[in-house]
């Protein structure tokens, strides 16, 4: 067997068997684990590392168990799934969208800057489209709103949790790269707000050039711009500010970590609900029940990437890689526009924390030797990432928007509805790839002290006695 298999091609097939029984539909957490460890015994019994080797499983495994990094995953969780009960969005959309209400396009504005709002104080896409879809798309329906349009951009808005910090992914994505969680937060700040101009400028475009499509609210839907359509304005936005800062903020600051912040912004979610009269033990416990199933589905395809990994690299897999990497032309360009191409299409079959545990550890090694900024390639691939969720007819954001839409609402509508969208996303993966700046532009990489300048006093050094030396006894 030894004369029919040989360490070289090792790597790709393992990656053919995972592909395999990821095709298959086998859960990926136990597809990772079941390939490594299959590959792993048949590479000891052929001699291509040696069983000390898969010693390092465990430690690896007890690594994962005790990241603290990682605690901040069922935090922010915790987080979205109480303020998507709690609400808070009915009052930011209701009132945000009455103050746009009278322009062409005002409802769809209303739900691309709730839906950041929303982004930066839930984490999840989940709860953003959910809220939105109940809320919004029967008044756009109402209204006489363009039916691609509106779904577009319902699920569009959803998405830009991904890259808007706190991001779930981007929390995944600087545990995976080793990189700081508040540079990366820092990092996806222009992102963000670029996506968001974006956004916003296609609903513009929409409104001059087919205003049919976005009306403008009658008069008669019109609140009177009173003290009571202001104040349900900034009952929704202050809250939201807050609890921004609270969570943002003091990582920015360096007063919390992401786990320490995730844990304050869970208690500012309960208080809200409270404030609203929403607490109530059944949302605690739908809220800790959702928890709990996606961070254990985090660990599980973490620990199975681990194993994935650990044999991969043993058979030498990274040096694979880096070598058909090193092929591309066009250097750190090329790399980033063949990976960028690459996740792309993975994103139809795999979801984000899939990619993030699979590929990002093999590819980051790869970007590092030619001299790519992590914090960037790590902004980079989780913008990428985002269209996962867009994505006709696997997108998980169409799919919940399909799950609240009422049933006149054509599921071709919606995906179709989903392409301009997606399209627009792809714009700003090739504008963060030719101009780095807008992400390294936030990152501030000066230093605190210049090292030169550090002077340390030390005592002067203290007699020490003689101490006689004692009798050898024979």
């Amino acid at each position: 067997m030894s004369g029919l298999l040989h360490e070289d091609i090792m790597p790709p097939l393992m990656f053919g068997g995972l592909v395999v029984f990821l095709l298959i539909g086998f859960p990926a957490a136990f597809s990772l684990a079941a390939v490594g460890l299959f590959f792993g015994f048949i590479s000891i019994e052929l001699g291509f590392f040696p069983e000390a080797w898969m010693f390092n499983l465990p430690l690896r495994v007890f690594g994962i168990l005790s990241n603290d990094l990682l605690l901040a995953i069922p935090f922010f969780t915790l987080m979205g799934a109480v303020l998507e009960r709690c609400g808070l969005a009915e009052d930011l959309l209701e009132g945000t969208g009455q103050l746009f209400g009278k322009v062409p396009g005002g409802l769809a504005y209303a739900v691309i800057i709730v839906g950041a709002i929303l982004g930066a104080i839930t984490g999840t896409v989940a709860a953003s489209v959910i809220s939105m879809g109940m809320i919004s798309l029967p008044i756009m329906m109402r209204y006489g709103y363009d039916m691609r349009i509106a779904t577009g951009v319902i699920a569009a808005s959803g998405t830009i949790t991904q890259v808007i910090p706190p991001s779930l992914v981007l929390i995944v994505l600087s545990d995976q790269l080793g990189q700081s969680v508040g540079d990366m937060y820092a990092g996806a700040i222009g992102p963000s707000l670029l996506q968001i101009s974006l956004f916003l400028m296609f609903i513009w475009l929409v409104s001059v050039f087919q205003p049919k499509k976005v009306p403008p609210l009658p008069p008669e839907a019109l609140a009177p711009r009173d003290w009571r359509l202001w104040w349900r304005v900034l009952k929704g936005m202050v809250p939201s500010m807050g609890l921004i800062f609270m969570v943002l903020g003091t990582i920015f600051m360096g007063l919390a970590t992401p786990t320490e912040a995730g844990a304050m912004g869970v208690v500012g979610a309960v208080l809200l609900a409270a404030v609203n009269r929403r607490l109530t033990w059944a949302l605690i416990r739908q809220a800790m029940g959702n928890t709990m199933r996606i961070t254990s589905m985090v660990i599980f395809i973490l620990i199975g990437a681990t194993v994935f990994t650990l044999v991969f690299q043993g058979v030498d897999g990274g040096i694979w890689i880096e070598h058909l990497l090193a092929l591309l032309p066009g250097g750190q360009t090329g790399f980033l526009i063949f990976v960028n191409i690459f996740i792309f299409f993975l994103a139809f079959f795999l979801d984000f924390f899939e990619i993030a545990f699979i590929v990002i550890p093999l590819l980051a090694p790869a970007a590092k030797a030619l001299g790519i900024d992590l914090v960037w390639f790590g902004v980079l691939i989780c913008i990428n990432m985002q269209t996962a969720f867009m994505h006709p007819p696997f997108g998980f954001a169409l799919f919940y928007l399909r799950g609240v839409a009422p049933k006149s609402v054509l599921t071709r509508d919606i995906y179709l509805g989903a392409i301009p969208w997606l399209c627009l996303q792809l714009l700003l993966v090739a504008v963060v790839i030719f101009w780095p700046q807008s992400v390294t532009y936030w990152l501030d990489r000066t230093p605190r002290q210049d090292p030169a300048s550090v002077i340390i006093d030390l005592p002067p050094p203290v007699a020490v006695p003689d101490v006689p030396a004692m009798p050898v006894f024979q």
